[in-house]
């Protein structure tokens, strides 16, 4: 996840890294990466390179150099401003943005769009059900012509999850799986595979500690409540090929390269 390679800004804990992005194509070819998932958030949005052509050519050329891909752009300015709870205004700018990422997303070379629906953007009603199948409805038209997917982070129940999804079963919707956000709710892994796997098309590798009434911190590899062994075996049985995007706990401050390599060092004790 962008910004893991960098010391945090301004004391936030995931953010895009407005002073070092340059930087971290080329470290993350050094800790052994082959891709970047992008940040777009409010806070970094008027340095983000993918805001303009220029900004888009010099990234091409760091991507190129450094034999970086990055195949996802986070829309975390959706933690900021949620699809959710938003005068009719408010909304409309938000999905004008929305489109606006995948338009985005296809002059980086990225595939797919990761919405954060969780803690302030989380799904809490059936009424919320159906504003947000609404409003993919609408962007899919631009998906499908960009050839951009819609992934989906939410803290649904499985069961819940699985009827959300049946409810737009469109190929350009899929499911981004996050093993930290699953392990802080309690959720087992292999249940939820089994309830929606088949739409699993993206996968944020984190730890948390179980705790399903509050946000919890994010814990190192191994630390949280995780059971890696059964996230793995899950992984193995849908026949996932894709990346796993290595959204970790930070280490000590200047020491993120090092502390970077520990954690993919970790995860290759499951994947190899």
């Amino acid at each position: 996840m962008q910004g893991r390679l960098s010391p945090p800004e301004d004391g936030r804990f995931q953010s895009f890294p407005r002073s070092s992005w340059r930087a971290e194509i080329a470290l993350a070819r050094e800790a052994g990466l082959s891709y970047i998932e992008w940040i777009y958030d409010d806070y970094g949005s008027s340095a983000n390179p993918i805001m303009t052509e220029e900004g888009v050519q010099e990234l091409t050329a760091l991507k190129s150099e450094h034999s970086i891909a990055t195949p996802a752009i986070c829309v975390d300015w959706l933690m900021d401003f949620p699809l959710l709870r938003a005068s009719d205004s408010e909304c409309a700018h938000r999905q004008s943005v929305l489109h606006q990422m995948l338009r985005r997303a296809k002059r980086i070379e990225a595939r797919r769009l990761v919405l954060p629906f969780v803690d302030a953007s989380s799904i809490r009603t059936e009424e919320e059900e159906n504003s947000v199948l609404h409003i993919l409805e609408r962007a899919l038209p631009v998906a499908e012509d960009l050839g951009v997917e819609m992934h989906l982070e939410a803290d649904l129940d499985p069961d819940r999850f699985r009827r959300f999804l049946a409810r737009i079963p469109h190929p350009m919707i899929k499911v981004n799986y996050d093993t930290g956000n699953s392990s802080g709710l309690g959720y087992v892994a292999s249940e939820e595979f089994a309830s929606y796997g088949d739409r699993i098309g993206s996968i944020h590798i984190k730890d948390r500690r179980r705790n399903p009434d509050s946000s919890v911190a994010t814990m190192p590899l191994g630390e949280g409540s995780a059971d890696f062994d059964d996230v793995f075996a899950s992984i193995r049985s849908i026949h996932y090929s894709g990346g796993l995007t290595l959204q970790v706990a930070r280490g000590e401050p200047g020491d993120e390269l090092n502390w970077m390599k520990k954690q993919i060092a970790f995860v290759r004790r499951y994947w190899a």
